[in-house]
């Protein structure tokens, strides 16, 4: 009946549903977690949208794993794990430079190398160290959990940095993405483009990588702009929609990882993965639907 007072069943049931959805965030490191993941999948997400439309995904794999030994030999240092990610991935872009130059191998065959060399020397110094595992484990899976106040300020700060690159770079990201001769003739310098792409790739996943692991990050990097082209085509709607996916994918993670007892980091990272095949199941189902309806009636016998 319109108007009627819920029983104290039904005020509890809903009361039981929003306990479900705010109990795990009641504590302030979880509440930390969920800036510091959101903000590193805003970042994400709209680099990530440049990543999947290029088709770069290898390289931002090969990016990801190659933060490894700099934070591993930061670890052993006693030195900031970002300074080193950053350097080793800096020194990651530059071997693709650099053997790609002698024209001799493709560019595939070259991060290729650079992949399971970096990966491999990571783990090599990993293993050095005094407490080898937890150091392994929080630098390839990270730790949503353990996400500081300085943490979240720096997925802050590049989140920002990303969305200020993405609009004042815009107009060059596209004319590079689809016709860099063209990005040339209108003066737009490609060249400088992609450098500026490769850095704003690499800075994400710094800022990034703390939060959700070396090895999970690649999730966020590629799974909700993937979601998003399946379901729209304009570049801004694509960028907007992944980074509402991404976040989503962060609350989810977070959610089941609470109630479900699993790492928060690779539930995190898992989670866009799952919804990039729904959205494609979803897809595919929408797409025969219309197909059926657009097929003409067949003839009566």
């Amino acid at each position: 009946m319109k108007g009627a007072i819920p029983t104290p069943r039904a005020r509890a049931r809903r009361r039981s549903a929003v306990d479900w959805l705010t109990e795990p965030f009641a504590l302030g490191f979880q509440q930390r977690a969920l800036l510091g993941g959101a903000l590193a999948a805003a970042a994400l997400a709209l680099v990530g949208a440049w990543v999947v439309i290029r088709g770069m995904s290898f390289l931002g794999d090969a990016l990801v794993h190659g933060v490894v030994p700099g934070a591993a030999l930061a670890a052993l240092l006693d030195v900031n794990p970002a300074l080193g990610a950053l350097a080793a991935a800096l020194v990651m872009m530059l071997g693709v430079h650099l053997v790609h130059r002698q024209n001799v191998f493709s560019e595939d065959t070259s991060i290729g190398l650079l992949f399971v060399g970096m990966l491999g020397l990571g783990v090599i110094l990993l293993s050095r160290a005094p407490s080898s595992s937890g150091t392994l484990t929080g630098i390839l899976f990270g730790d949503a959990l353990g996400v500081s106040e300085a943490d979240a300020a720096l997925a802050g700060g590049v989140a920002a940095a990303a969305l200020l690159a993405s609009v004042v770079m815009h107009r060059s990201f596209l004319a590079l993405t689809f016709s860099p001769r063209k990005a040339q003739t209108l003066g737009l310098r490609p060249r400088l483009a992609h450098a500026v792409m490769l850095a704003l790739i690499t800075l994400t996943i710094v800022g990034s990588y703390r939060t959700v692991g070396a090895l999970l990050v690649l999730g966020l990097l590629i799974g909700p702009p993937a979601a998003a082209a399946l379901l729209v085509r304009r570049v801004p709607s694509m960028m907007a929609l992944a980074v509402l996916l991404g976040v989503l994918s962060v609350f989810v993670g977070l959610l089941v990882s609470y109630h479900a007892d699993t790492s928060g980091s690779a539930t995190m990272a898992v989670t866009p993965i799952v919804l990039f095949f729904l959205v494609l199941g979803a897809r595919a189902a929408v797409d025969r639907a219309r197909r059926r309806s657009m097929r003409p009636p067949a003839p009566p016998a």
